[in-house]
């Protein structure tokens, strides 16, 4: 989590959002930092690839069995899931797969893919997805002390991110707030954030010109 915020923003104040297999941010301004979420998939995870997945399997449900239209969503997950019945389903994820957090997370790909051959319920999970994000963000900048005229910078970090779409919506969400928000995309991943607070906590910070060189070899 720190290490994400570290790398993602280079050491600098601002806030960093996970949303991989669970979802959560971390944010620091001037010596405070603070963390939002990250209670895992019984208590939230809200806007994660395992809570995605899941309100993608609810809409299946409710597709299968005529609550919701089916759309592009239902075919993709029979597929993907090779199911001769739909019902199926309930014991491959509870049986075979034990409930596994990873295996169910991967399925918010599917959503992903379904939104993209514009089904309505995986579009609405998304945007319900980054609502949730946003909601973390606000949350985190208010905790640790951003003011309403203060630039707030914020990065990412997980696999969701890498859906141009939710990566969208989030972005539209986050610009329609009162509160001013940079949103940037990573400059280096964990592993070196992990290096960039350990020096900072030494008391041997990196001068900007070695940040500067980092971020260039990355590019």
């Amino acid at each position: 989590m720190v290490c994400g915020w570290a790398g993602s923003l280079a050491g600098e104040d601002g806030i960093n959002v996970i949303s991989g297999t669970g979802s959560m941010t971390y944010g620091e301004r001037q010596g405070t930092g603070c963390r939002v979420g990250g209670w895992g998939e019984l208590f939230g995870d809200e806007g994660s690839a395992y809570w995605v997945a899941t309100q993608g399997l609810n809409a299946f449900s409710r597709m299968s069995d005529g609550r919701l239209t089916r759309g592009p969503l239902y075919t993709l997950i029979k597929e993907r899931l090779q199911l001769s019945g739909d019902l199926d389903v309930v014991s491959l994820v509870i049986d075979k797969w034990a409930g596994n957090r990873g295996s169910i997370a991967s399925l918010a790909t599917t959503v992903c893919e379904a939104a993209r051959m514009d089904d309505e319920a995986s579009t609405r999970i998304l945007s319900a997805a980054a609502d949730e994000l946003v909601a973390l963000i606000e949350t985190t900048r208010r905790i640790v002390g951003f003011t309403d005229q203060e630039t707030v910078p914020v990065s990412y970090s997980g696999g969701m991110f890498s859906d141009e779409r939710l990566l969208a919506l989030f972005l539209a969400v986050l610009q329609e707030l009162p509160a001013k928000y940079d949103l940037r995309r990573p400059l280096l991943d964990p592993a070196v954030g992990a290096a960039l607070y350990a020096a900072k906590h030494s008391g041997h910070s990196l001068p900007a010109s070695s940040l500067h060189q980092l971020t260039d070899t990355r590019t």
